[in-house]
C-alpha cells in the first residue's frame, strides 16, 4: 500500500473514532513544536471542527481544515495546503468559537453557583428575614384602622345586657335582677334605697362589661390586621431579596462561564493554529504523484512528482515508422516536469508520404428503425406528508411529571414523516409536536392565568437494510423533550422542567420485523439511553435520575418497540405504540414503559375526534412523598423522600384537522 493510501486510511479511522475522544481538561494547549505525533493533532482538530458545541467562525476555514484532516476533499491537497499557509494572522480572529452557555462542565467551574447552592441561599434569606422581623415593632398604616366601629359588630350603649342574655358574661348572684320584689324585702326606707343602689351598681357593671367587650373586639381586629400586615410585609421582603439574589446569581454565572470559556477558546485556537502549520508541512512532505508515460508501442515508464527530491527517467519515443528518439524526463516539483532530448541527436526532414485512401461511406449510419422498447422505469422512493390537528380537549392526568391539571383545554398536534423505500433499503423519519394550554374553571381568582396542559416534541429516524423475508437490520435514533417550562401550579416561580431539561435520547441497533405497513416489531438488544438536563440551576436534575453535580447519565439496555395500526371502519382508525427499555445493570428492577393508544374518528375531511390514553413508567423519574397533612416526608439526613410512580394521561379532542401527503417520483434506466 502506498504512503498516501496509508495516510488516508489512518485519517479515516481516526474520523470514525473521533466521537469517543475526550475534551482536554480546561481546553489546555496540546501543541508542542517538538511533538510530531499526527494522531493527537487529528483527534484534537476533529473535536472542535466536527460540530457539537463549537462554532466554526469561518466556513472557508472549516472546509480547508476538514479537507486537511481527511486528506481527501473536493479540491486537491496542494490548494488546501496553500490556503492553510495563506491564512491571515489576526490575533482577534478565532478559528472556532463557543457560547458560554455551552460549557459542558459548568458545575465544575470555580465560582459557578449551582441550583443546590442557590436553594440554600434562598433558605438562608427566608430564615434571616423571619429572625429580623421576630422582635421588630411594626406600625400598621392608619388607613387600615379607620372606621373600625362601622366594620365591627360592637354592642351599642344601653344594650349591654345582650352580652349576659347570650351567655357571653354571667352576672354575679349578688347583682342578679329580681323579676318580682316581695314585700318582705322592703320593710323600711333603708331597704328601698339599697335596692335602688343595687340597680345602679348593676347598670355600671353591665356598662363596664360592654366597654371591655367592645375593646377586646377592637384589639382582636387590630391584632389580626397587624398579623396579616406583618405576614405580607415579610413575604414581600423575602420575594424582593430572592429576586435580587436570583439576578445576581444569573449575572455571576454568566460572568464566570464567560471568563472560563474565553480562556478555553483562546487556548484551543492557539493549539489549532500551531497544529495546522505542522499538519500542512507534514501533508506537503508526504504527498507525491506518480504518472506513467507511454509511447506508440505501449511501453511505459514511471516518474514520481515530489517537492523534496528530483527523479529522472528515460523514455523512447516512437513514430509510425518505428523510428526512436530518447528523451530524458525530470520532475521539477509536484506539479510540473521537464523533458530534454538526449545529446548527439540530429534531425533530418523527410518528404510527406502519401496518405492511404479510406472509403468513408462505410461509416454512414443505418437509418432503419429498430424495435422501440421501454428504457426507463418510474419509481417513488420518497413518501412525505403529515397532519395537523387543533381542537378542544378534555384532559385527565395522574402523576404527570411535566405538570398540568385536569380541565378543558386547547390542544395542537403536528405530525410529519419522510420515508424512503428502495429495493432492500428502508429509511423512516418522523416528528411530532404536541402543545396544549388550559384555563381552569374553578381556579383561584388571584391566579386566573393560562396554564400549560401538554408539551412534547419527538424526532425519530430509523434506517433498515433487508436481512431475510420480512426482517430488516435496523438502527434508530429517537429524541424526546419539550418546548416550554413546566410548573407545579399554582407555583409559577420554580419550574420543574424546561426545554431540554430533561431530554431523552435513545440509539438502538437490532432487527425490525415488518410483515405489512401496519405492523412493526423492533427488537434492539444494543440500546444506549442518555438523559440530559440542560439547566441545572433552575431545574432539579435529581428528579430525573441525574446525580447531583452532573448534567446527564447513560444506561445500556434492551429495547422493544411495537407499532400497530388497524382500520376498524372506513372512518375509524386505532393505533398503538408500545416501547419498553430494560436496563442491563439492573434488569429486574430498572425498566421504562411508554404505551400510547389513539382512536381517531373522521367525521369529514377536516373534522375529526381523537381519543388518546398515554401511560408512562420511568424508574429514573422521582416524585416527592407527602404525609396526610400535605407535608413532605424527610429522610434521616433531612432530604425529601422520593418514589417512582406511574404517569397517566387521557385526552379527548374534537377539532379541525388537515393532512398532507406527497410522493416523490424519479425515473430509473432499465
Amino acid at each position: 500500500m502506498s504512503l498516501k493510501k496509508q495516510l488516508v486510511f489512518f485519517l479515516f479511522s481516526l474520523y470514525l473514532t473521533q466521537s469517543f475522544a475526550q475534551d482536554t481538561p480546561h481546553g489546555q494547549r496540546i501543541f508542542s513544536s517538538n511533538d510530531s505525533t499526527v494522531q493527537n493533532y487529528i483527534q484534537y482538530l476533529n473535536r472542535y471542527f466536527s460540530g457539537n458545541d463549537w462554532l466554526i467562525s469561518d466556513p472557508k476555514i472549516g472546509g480547508n481544515v476538514n479537507g486537511l484532516i481527511h486528506f481527501v476533499n473536493d479540491q486537491p491537497i496542494d490548494i488546501i495546503i496553500n490556503n492553510i499557509r495563506s491564512l491571515p494572522v489576526d490575533p482577534g480572529k478565532n478559528f472556532v468559537d463557543r457560547l458560554p452557555g455551552n460549557v459542558p462542565d459548568s458545575l465544575m467551574v470555580k465560582g459557578f453557583i449551582s441550583r443546590k447552592m442557590k436553594q440554600t441561599r434562598l433558605e438562608q434569606i427566608k430564615e434571616g428575614v423571619l429572625e429580623e422581623y421576630a422582635n421588630k415593632e411594626l406600625i400598621v398604616p392608619n388607613e387600615e384602622l379607620e372606621n373600625l366601629d362601622s366594620k365591627l359588630a360592637l354592642i351599642p350603649p344601653g344594650q349591654g345586657m345582650r352580652l349576659f342574655a347570650d351567655s357571653v358574661y354571667v352576672l354575679p348572684d349578688s347583682l342578679a335582677e329580681l323579676d318580682v320584689i316581695s314585700d318582705n324585702r322592703v320593710k323600711n326606707a333603708f331597704d328601698f334605697q339599697r335596692i335602688v343602689k343595687m340597680d345602679s351598681i348593676r347598670a355600671k357593671y353591665v356598662e363596664a362589661k360592654r366597654i371591655f367587650y367592645n375593646d377586646s373586639i377592637r384589639r382582636a381586629y387590630r391584632d389580626s390586621i397587624l398579623l396579616s400586615y406583618r405576614k405580607n410585609l415579610i413575604q414581600k421582603d423575602i420575594d424582593i431579596r430572592a429576586k435580587r439574589l436570583s439576578d445576581s446569581i444569573t449575572l455571576n454565572n454568566y460572568s464566570v462561564l464567560k471568563a472560563y470559556n474565553d480562556s478555553v477558546v483562546k487556548n484551543v485556537n492557539d493549539s489549532i493554529a500551531g497544529i495546522l502549520s505542522v499538519l500542512a508541512e507534514y501533508a506537503n512532505s508526504i504527498d507525491t504523484t506518480r504518472i506513467n508515460l507511454s509511447n506508440l508501442n505501449g511501453k511505459q515508464t514511471q516518474i514520481t512528482l515530489d517537492d523534496n527530491k528530483q527523479t529522472y527517467t528515460r523514455i523512447w519515443l516512437k513514430n509510425e515508422q518505428n523510428d526512436s528518439l530518447s528523451v530524458l524526463v525530470k520532475n521539477t516539483d509536484k506539479s510540473s516536469i521537464s523533458m530534454v532530448i538526449d545529446d548527439g541527436v540530429t534531425f533530418k526532414r523527410f518528404a510527406q508520404q502519401e496518405i492511404i485512401k479510406h472509403d468513408f461511406n462505410t461509416l454512414r449510419p443505418s437509418y432503419e428503425l429498430e424495435k422501440v422498447q421501454s428504457k426507463y422505469k418510474i419509481e417513488t422512493p420518497w413518501n412525505m406528508g403529515g397532519n395537523g390537528d387543533l381542537g378542544f380537549t378534555q384532559t385527565y392526568q395522574e402523576n404527570w411529571k411535566k405538570g398540568g391539571k385536569s380541565a378543558i383545554s386547547m390542544l395542537m398536534v403536528l405530525k410529519g414523516f419522510a420515508n424512503y423505500s428502495d429495493k432492500k433499503i428502508k429509511w423512516e423519519n418522523s416528528g411530532e409536536i404536541r402543545n396544549g394550554w388550559i384555563k381552569l374553571g374553578n381556579q383561584d381568582e388571584s391566579d386566573n392565568r393560562i396554564q400549560k396542559n401538554d408539551d412534547k416534541f419527538e424526532l425519530t429516524s430509523r434506517f433498515g437494510i433487508s436481512a431475510f423475508k420480512k426482517w430488516y437490520y435496523s438502527a434508530e435514533l429517537n429524541i424526546q423533550s419539550q418546548f416550554f417550562n413546566g410548573y407545579k401550579y399554582p407555583d409559577r416561580e420554580n419550574p420543574i422542567s424546561s426545554f431540554l431539561a430533561p431530554s431523552k435520547t435513545l440509539f438502538k441497533i437490532g432487527l425490525d420485523y415488518k410483515p405489512n405497513k401496519n405492523l412493526s416489531i423492533f427488537l434492539s438488544p444494543i440500546t444506549s439511553k442518555t438523559v440530559f438536563v440542560r439547566d441545572t440551576v433552575n431545574i432539579d436534575q435529581t428528579n430525573f435520575g441525574v446525580a447531583e453535580g452532573k448534567k446527564r447519565f447513560w444506561e445500556p439496555g434492551l429495547n422493544a418497540d411495537v407499532k400497530f395500526k388497524h382500520e376498524i371502519d372506513k372512518n375509524i382508525t386505532y393505533e398503538t405504540k408500545y416501547k419498553m427499555f430494560v436496563n442491563y445493570t439492573s434488569p429486574f428492577s430498572k425498566f421504562d414503559i411508554d404505551w400510547e393508544n389513539q382512536l381517531k374518528v373522521q367525521f369529514t375531511d377536516h373534522i375529526n375526534m381523537q381519543l388518546m390514553f398515554h401511560m408512562l413508567y420511568d424508574d429514573n423519574v422521582l416524585f416527592t412523598k407527602y404525609d396526610d397533612n400535605g407535608e413532605a416526608l424527610k429522610n434521616p439526613d433531612g432530604s425529601a423522600q422520593k418514589e417512582t410512580r406511574i404517569q397517566l394521561k387521557e385526552l379527548i379532542t374534537v377539532g379541525f384537522t388537515y393532512k398532507i401527503n406527497k410522493k416523490v417520483f424519479r425515473s430509473r434506466r432499465i
